[in-house]
């Protein structure tokens, strides 16, 4: 019997029923308890937080996206092979298997009519990197697109409704799972790809070699008169002193692909970004951190965030998720609630929902 016949996708829903204010969100996230990996909701209530609803899962589960018609999709932690598409009541509704020698890679868009549904993807007998093209009514695949790349992760759609896709550029093998190989020829780059056909439209590279871009944020406009992309980055390098001062931010204008200097060392590794309004957010787990910059990229400063990896919010208020989580205004902490268990593991990312 395969492995993927075995597995019980199951809801359970609780629900108190607090009434929602703007500083008790509702956010759609993904944790472990007690050995089981589940998705649901989180709703922070009188200064604690409480699992609002659940859903059992196979594996680990890292990208969330919300839906138009407020339905929610979640993704497998890569190399995943499930995709699940939910209700914040629990409510499980379709669910698909991803293709043979194939997995997905944590993260999904939506074009901006809603008909297409954009998966990163890695062809598990070449590890080439692929943008899987899906009905968004449906889940199934249409068509793929080749990311000129390995390792494809967070994907965004630009001004002109085409593809930026951070191509980690981190080799992998399927029987070897998550261990990173060759690095010392890793190939990380951002490209532009045509939202119609796939075509290459521009690729950058960072100068050094071992920055790898994970994850992606929009913010502000760059000097082409574009927005500026945030790009949180993961640090590669063999040498340990290295990884650890090396930068966890670039920001790309459109033309340019450029780091952001940082005085403190952040352990290498971003874990999520955000931008509030005025200024970016980079998560540092191992760090226990979360970094700030300018809109332009100006260093801003660290604050102490425990085990902070996951980001959400507005204008308004950012929160993290971590060992507790977390209400940030202006780049400084403005409170925390703790979380519904001790051995909760909050996933790298969650998405804010409408209040009730």
């Amino acid at each position: 019997m395969r492995r993927r016949d075995c597995l019980i996708w199951t809801g359970a829903l609780a629900l108190p029923q607090a009434h929602a204010r703007a500083d008790a969100p509702l956010l759609a996230a993904s944790w472990a308890s007690g050995g089981q990996h589940q998705l649901g909701v989180l709703r922070v209530h009188e200064g604690r937080t409480v699992v609002a609803a659940a859903i059992d899962l196979p594996t680990r589960a890292h990208g969330l996206l919300a839906e138009p018609g407020g339905s929610l999709l979640a993704v497998a932690r890569r190399p995943g092979d499930w995709l699940l598409r939910w209700r914040a009541d629990g409510q499980v509704m379709a669910r698909q298997w991803i293709e043979p020698q194939r997995c997905f890679n944590g993260h999904l868009l939506l074009s901006r009519d809603g008909r297409w549904l954009f998966s990163s993807e890695t062809d598990l007998d070449s590890g080439q990197g692929l943008i899987g093209v899906r009905d968004a009514a449906t889940l199934e695949k249409l068509a793929e697109w080749p990311t000129q790349g390995l390792d494809p992760h967070q994907l965004l759609l630009d001004d002109d409704d085409h593809l930026l896709v951070a191509n980690g550029g981190v080799a992998t093998q399927a029987e070897t799972g998550r261990l990173k190989l060759q690095r010392a020829t890793m190939d990380a780059s951002l490209v532009r790809l045509d939202g119609r056909s796939g075509a290459l439209l521009g690729q950058w590279r960072l100068a050094d070699a071992r920055l790898s871009p994970r994850h992606l944020g929009w913010a502000g406009t760059g000097t082409s008169g574009r927005r500026l992309l945030g790009i949180a980055l993961q640090a590669e390098h063999d040498d340990a002193a290295a990884r650890a001062a090396a930068p966890v931010l670039a920001l790309f204008d459109g033309q340019r692909l450029t780091p952001c200097a940082q005085p403190a060392a952040l352990a290498g590794y971003g874990g999520d970004i955000a931008f509030d309004g005025s200024r970016w957010a980079v998560s540092c787990p191992r760090a226990d951190a979360l970094a700030w910059w300018q809109a332009d990229g100006r260093w801003l400063g660290m604050q102490p965030a425990a085990g902070a990896c996951a980001l959400a919010g507005d204008v308004q208020a950012l929160w993290s998720g971590g060992g507790a989580l977390g209400r940030w205004r202006a780049g400084l902490a403005d409170g925390s609630a703790p979380l519904p268990e001790a051995a909760l593991r909050l996933d790298n990312h969650w998405l804010r929902l409408p209040s009730a």
